[in-house]
């Protein structure tokens, strides 16, 4: 039976879970995804273990956060004051504001906390400074030509 080897396109399902379990990602939602394999589409411990696999085949993959999501940046949270957002919606916790970055980019923020004058925002990803497991399955392989 084939094996999913550097170059071949593949097609897998994954639930994605916190050290204590809880699910923060799966592809029930979404469907299954597809990946190239050694085009740093997805995690490289990830990549990894889908080399060699067969259709059918599930692993668990455990990834540390410097590998996954990197560490929790003290840096990245900041105070916006309120008159540097608009006025509607009225800022709540949880909800996500795009910025841009010191290099341009565009960056995605979390308001962690709203005072009167200032909202505290939360630049790190949601899974920063986290270890996270992926349950990984591999269903079809699309071999390079």
């Amino acid at each position: 039976m084939a094996t999913a080897k550097q170059g071949d396109t593949v097609t897998i399902d994954y639930v994605v879970k916190t050290e204590d379990g809880t699910v923060v990602g799966n592809t029930q939602e979404s469907g299954p995804q597809q990946v190239v394999l050694g085009q740093g589409q997805i995690m490289p411990k990830i990549e990894e273990a889908l080399t060699g696999m067969e259709v059918g085949a599930e692993k668990t993959v455990e990834v540390d956060s410097d590998n996954a999501f990197g560490p929790r940046r003290d840096e990245m949270v900041i105070d916006i004051p309120r008159a540097n957002l608009p006025p509607e919606p009225a800022p709540q916790p949880g909800m996500q504001l795009q910025a841009q970055g010191q290099d341009g980019q565009p960056l995605m923020l979390h308001i962690v906390e709203v005072g009167e004058e200032s909202v505290k925002a939360d630049g790190n990803h949601p899974l920063a400074g986290k270890d996270i497991t992926f349950d990984v399955t591999l269903r079809e392989i699309k071999q390079a030509a």
